[in-house]
């Protein structure tokens, strides 16, 4: 089954269950991928989807951010269940501990350091990772390491 199947399964079982936050964000999730699929010309890979699901999530986290400063706590926890409820079909996300150490033994490896390390570690990590593992995350990592 593929993700979208997955996500047009659950929105149909929210549907019946009549939960409408989670009907909602499904819905919207799923015109998210179709305007993808309409702007790329093509069906959505593995990678596709998850960008799609992690610009989604961030756009949640954001609104909350922004409610909760307007002094709307209401408005900010359902952006927040929304951003759960993608999140629950993200792949399974590699530890920062991993991350880490897989960044160490690559900058060890190849004898990178400073700025001008940072490009290949990165391509290297992004490849390493794929989608289990989110680029601001491996960037700030890379970056903490090749300023030791």
């Amino acid at each position: 089954m593929t993700p979208q199947q997955r996500i047009e399964s659950d929105l149909k079982a929210a549907m019946k269950a009549q939960d409408r936050e989670r009907t909602s964000s499904l819905r919207l999730l799923l015109a998210d991928l179709k305007n993808e699929r309409i702007k790329r010309g093509a069906e959505i890979d593995e990678a596709g989807f998850t960008a799609v699901l992690r610009r989604a999530i961030k756009q949640r986290e954001e609104a909350a951010q922004l409610y909760r400063a307007g002094g709307r706590p209401e408005l900010a926890d359902k952006e927040d269940r929304e951003a759960g409820i993608l999140g629950a079909y993200l792949p399974q996300q590699a530890s920062e501990t991993d991350l880490r150490a897989a960044a160490e033994e690559l900058v060890r490896a190849q004898g990178l350091s400073g700025p001008a390390g940072i490009g290949p570690a990165m391509k290297a990590m992004l490849a390493r990772f794929g989608s289990a593992a989110d680029g601001a995350t491996i960037n700030k990592i890379v970056r903490e390491i090749l300023a030791k």
